[in-house]
């Protein structure tokens, strides 16, 4: 579907999707600029997709769009090989220069 766009062509696209998104909630420019809290003209640089990461997010939220978010992007779990480096790196037991320092404080 998307697999053979380039990095701009696929931004153009989101930015089209973005503006019949806008159209079928039959809002303006303006409209959509004013619910998002930005100006006309960065609707309309969106529309043509380029804006910035924050600026999008915030035109999908005045769309009610952002629960396209988990379609689009879906969270990531963290892999098991991940899960296991991770693991790697927890204390097995407490350094023997920090009990040094305890009795030495307490006397025990």
């Amino acid at each position: 579907m998307m697999g053979n766009l380039t990095a701009s062509a696929l931004t153009e696209e989101i930015g089209e999707r973005l503006k019949q998104a806008r159209l079928n909630k039959d809002l303006t420019q303006s409209e959509v600029a004013m619910l998002a809290g930005v100006a006309r003209k960065t609707v309309l640089n969106a529309e043509k997709g380029k804006v910035q990461l924050e600026i999008f997010i915030a035109l999908l939220m005045a769309l009610e769009l952002t629960e396209q978010l988990d379609l689009f992007l879906p969270k990531q779990q963290i892999s098991p090989l991940q899960l296991a480096k991770l693991q790697g790196k927890k204390r097995q037991r407490a350094s023997k220069q920090r009990r040094d320092i305890n009795e030495e404080q307490t006397g025990w």
